[in-house]
């Protein structure tokens, strides 16, 4: 590993240090390298809706944290552009969910990286996110 992809990465940890939002539903980083980032989180009786599941919000939260891990690692600052999530399985109280971030494209200051969102190896989400590096950091 470069100095260079090591700063970059270490720029990622430092954007993941300062998510409260992630950090406040005890969201983990659990492991980052250039382009991807997998990142843990259990579902807590907080995070469940009136049907007794996770709430969507709170998986999409869990993808997009990876996706921002993951777009970030590269060094400047990123951030999305748009993102979707298609809920393929309830994920309930107490489930440990993973989601893992891979860059698939980058293009001048944009990217499209794809999330995977497992409880297992039970595929609960599948997240698309693209991204647009900005110009300089923000205020």
């Amino acid at each position: 590993m470069t100095r260079k992809e090591d700063g970059a990465r270490e720029t990622a940890r430092r954007m993941f240090d300062a998510d409260r939002a992630a950090r406040a539903l005890g969201v983990e980083l659990v492991e980052i390298a250039e382009g991807s980032a997998v990142v843990r989180m259990t579902v807590t009786a907080d995070m469940v809706n009136g049907h007794g599941i996770a709430h969507g919000g709170c998986v999409f939260l869990l993808a997009d944290t990876a996706f921002a891990c993951a777009c970030n690692s590269h060094g400047p600052v990123t951030v999305a552009a748009a993102a979707d999530i298609d809920f393929v399985a309830s994920a309930r109280e107490g489930d440990v969910l993973t989601a893992e971030a891979a860059e698939r494209v980058g293009f001048g200051r944009s990217g499209i990286y794809d999330v995977t969102v497992r409880r297992g190896d039970e595929v609960v989400a599948e997240f698309r996110g693209r991204s647009r590096t900005l110009r300089s950091a923000p205020d």
